[in-house]
């Protein structure tokens, strides 16, 4: 690797009065960006210099340069330059040495080193949004549809990694409606947490735009040693049970959605209105209901004896609840009382034998979808299936994985070689004013 030695004469009119910190800072901040497109000029002359002999006069003749110059929009403003030329003496091809040797793809202006800021920004705003605060940050910058393009470029590029050598034991699942385009009417967006066991963070394994459980299934199979998996966590919705359980894991239901959920399966056998009123406080009662989990983390082992107390006035409110509904009348909400009696109390056989408290509501994973929900069901109103899936692709790596975020920007640079500053003397000299 040659070295490339550049000379920049700069010269400043300093005022010789009121010239203040911010002054000073405010016009270097205004002057880096010209000096780095006048920088990024004289090497792209300096590699066309460079590559005469591997294009030699026998094969290839010069034809100048381009009729109207390429614009390159970087991360420090446009640059405008116009490429040289040769034409191949065998084919009649015209070839730009340069574009070939940097690996510059036709028919585009910015590039990944400009991209990484107005992709993060549209993770949180709209595409039209992103577009303008970038530009407003920095001056200028992506038009909305060229982020787009580059958001479905990237998501779709990058493959969800295998967690097969972590040791998960918990699964925690959810989901939610989300209206598509450019049919009227919603698809479901899934995804999935897993942690090593209590006090372990959650790590997100999988989202899906699109596929019911089966096939989420299918895909946690190869992405987890699904094996190890000894609870999981969902929120009651139909499928996930027989999708998603083994003979080898156990489920708690969140307790908040069993709660919010009663009077869903009370309307299903015809209580309405006020005359739920008996019945969801009766239901809210149950100690269960009142559970915190900063009480929980109290208990330790010598406390068992309170927790199975607790457990068993827990289950007698459940009994007593059962006792005055007839079954003849509440066929729903009695199984479904009795079902979420053996499936909300998962967390308290699992503390009995192991002391350690899972967790007994799915919030870990409705906390990360609201931060992901607001944009979009409030900032992108309709999405396409393939559209949300890449967006989302990027989006959780930003929201919640700003490791894998940065090592997906270093993986994009380090797929090419960097110019490298090997040296750098400054020095200055006063120019006397002729006044």
């Amino acid at each position: 690797m040659d070295d490339l030695e550049i000379k920049i004469a700069i010269v400043f009119k300093v005022p010789r009065n009121a010239l203040s910190l911010n002054g000073l800072l405010r016009g270097l901040a205004r002057d880096r960006d010209r000096i780095m497109r006048e920088t990024l000029v004289q090497i792209f002359a300096a590699l066309e210099e460079n590559l005469h002999p591997a294009y030699p006069q026998n094969r290839y003749v010069r034809n100048g340069r381009q009729s109207s110059a390429r614009q390159f929009h970087t991360s420090f403003g446009p640059v405008r330059y116009a490429l040289a030329q040769v034409v191949d003496r065998k084919t009649g091809r015209t070839i730009q040495p340069l574009a070939v040797l940097l690996r510059i793809p036709a028919y585009r202006r910015y590039h990944g080193e400009m991209m990484e800021a107005p992709l993060g920004q549209a993770v949180h705003l709209s595409y039209r949004l992103a577009a303008r605060e970038t530009i407003r940050i920095r001056g200028q910058g992506p038009a909305k549809s060229t982020i787009w393009s580059w958001m479905q470029e990237m998501g779709a590029s990058q493959p969800w990694p295998s967690r097969r050598s972590i040791p998960f034991t918990f699964l925690m699942v959810d989901g939610t409606d989300v209206k598509r385009q450019p049919a009227p009417g919603t698809m479901q967006m899934r995804w999935a947490w897993a942690a090593e066991g209590p006090g372990k963070p959650f790590q997100i394994v999988g989202f899906w735009v699109g596929k019911d459980w089966a096939e989420i299934r299918k895909d946690l199979d190869q992405r987890l040693d699904y094996g190890r998996l000894r609870m999981l966590f969902a929120d009651g919705e139909l499928g996930i049970p027989a999708a998603l359980l083994t003979d080898q894991m156990e489920i708690q239901r969140c307790i908040w959605h069993g709660l919010r959920d009663f009077r869903f399966i009370l309307y299903q056998d015809g209580v309405k209105g006020s005359d739920q009123t008996m019945w969801r406080e009766a239901m809210k009662a149950n100690p269960l209901f009142a559970l915190r989990k900063a009480q929980l983390e109290t208990y330790g082992p010598e406390d068992e004896a309170r927790v199975r107390e607790r457990l068993a006035i827990i289950e007698k409110g459940f009994e007593d609840l059962l006792e005055v509904m007839p079954e003849d009348k509440y066929p729903k909400t009695r199984s479904y009382v009795m079902n979420f009696w053996v499936a909300g109390l998962t967390a308290y056989r699992y503390w009995l034998d192991h002391h350690r408290w899972p967790p007994l509501t799915t919030n870990q994973a409705e906390s990360g979808f609201s931060r992901v929900v607001n944009r979009i069901k409030r900032l992108g109103r309709r999405w396409s299936d393939q559209g949300l899936s890449n967006w989302l692709t990027l989006a959780l790596r930003k929201i919640f994985e700003p490791v894998s975020w940065d090592h997906l920007w270093r993986q994009y640079f380090q797929m090419h070689q960097g110019l490298r500053l090997r040296n750098l003397r400054v020095d200055y000299r006063w120019i006397p004013c002729i006044t």
